[in-house]
């Protein structure tokens, strides 16, 4: 009886670029920045100038009806790391891109409030301004904080430098809700961590977003590196990801990990495309970590019997 049961389990596909809840057309918007490198961000108003002007340049397409008319448009982390909430002219620019395209828009941002910085997605209204926010919950050592500031300054104060004041993290999950749709927020680096992404899923998200910045790294490897982590969310999750990233490689990924749609590098550019949304839960999203723990305990159980085994068979041989 168990081998039909286990067989038609086997069969069912735990992973489909089906749509459950409807399409939805995501535009990703890559904007490129001044430079590469660590100080790519002492141009801020560049970086966010450059988002704004691509967000135009498409809805001057849309509007000529050369592209599709996006339900909503997502842009990378650190598009905006002037804080609109704390500058009026970063938040003149960023409504009039708003404005210029007619939906909402996941705008990057870096956000100074009660004396902190967040690392902040920014649910931008083209009436209404910013109506939610997420916070990076995930945040990294040596690029977003410094571990043992104090011991580090005392060998190198240059280190101390790089990083002048630690981000603080977010504590809830981050879904907006753009056009109808559940769109997960999972920033950068996020996107390696399994109970990140997870947490979006189960907290109703129908589509994952992972607006990045590899400026930092210039043309290494890393960007692929981190492409290949987001193809493998949208399999164990069987979610549609999008990519926005600063200054490429920005992606649309499928339920099924295939990639559709990619940028290149140091090229501002956007990606406009009709998506599924889905809403079913894999087997990884319902069970977690429960089946690493598992795991790990058979693995521990079966040291430990080898262990006491061993001890056993050489006291037997002492007798």
């Amino acid at each position: 009886m168990a081998v039909p049961v286990v067989g038609a389990v086997a069969a069912r596909p735990l992973v489909s670029d089906k749509a459950e809840d409807g399409s939805v057309t995501v535009a990703a918007i890559q904007g490129n920045v001044p430079r590469a490198g660590l100080d790519f961000n002492s141009q801020r108003r560049a970086v966010l100038d450059y988002h704004a002007r691509e967000t135009e340049r498409l809805a001057a397409e849309v509007k000529a009806g050369k592209v599709a008319q996006p339900d909503f448009v997502l842009w990378p982390e650190n598009s905006s790391d002037i804080d609109p909430f704390a500058n009026p002219d970063a938040r003149a620019v960023i409504d009039k891109a708003a404005k210029a395209i007619g939906v909402p828009i996941s705008v990057g941002g870096v956000v100074e409030r009660d004396g902190k910085l967040y690392n902040e997605q920014i649910l931008w209204d083209p009436a209404k301004g910013p109506i939610d926010t997420y916070d990076k919950r995930q945040i990294q050592p040596f690029g977003e904080y410094l571990p043992l500031r104090s011991f580090i300054g005392a060998i190198n104060k240059n280190w101390t430098a790089m990083v002048r004041q630690d981000f603080s993290r977010g504590t809830e999950p981050g879904v907006f809700t753009m056009d109808g749709a559940k769109v997960g927020l999972v920033t950068c680096y996020e996107a390696a961590f399994d109970w990140t992404v997870r947490s979006e899923v189960t907290d109703g998200a129908q589509m994952i977003s992972v607006p990045s910045n590899n400026a930092t790294f210039d043309r290494s490897e890393m960007t692929y590196q981190q492409l290949a982590m987001s193809r493998v969310r949208a399999v164990e999750h069987s979610r549609t990801v999008t990519v926005p990233v600063t200054s490429g490689v920005s992606a649309m990924i499928m339920p099924d990990g295939k990639i559709t749609q990619k940028t290149g590098m140091f090229v501002a550019d956007s990606l406009v495309q009709k998506v599924p949304l889905r809403s079913s839960q894999t087997p990884a999203t319902r069970l977690g970590v429960l089946p690493e723990i598992a795991l790990v305990l058979v693995a521990a159980g079966g040291l430990g019997w080898a262990v006491g085994a061993g001890l056993r068979g050489r006291r037997a041989g002492d007798v």
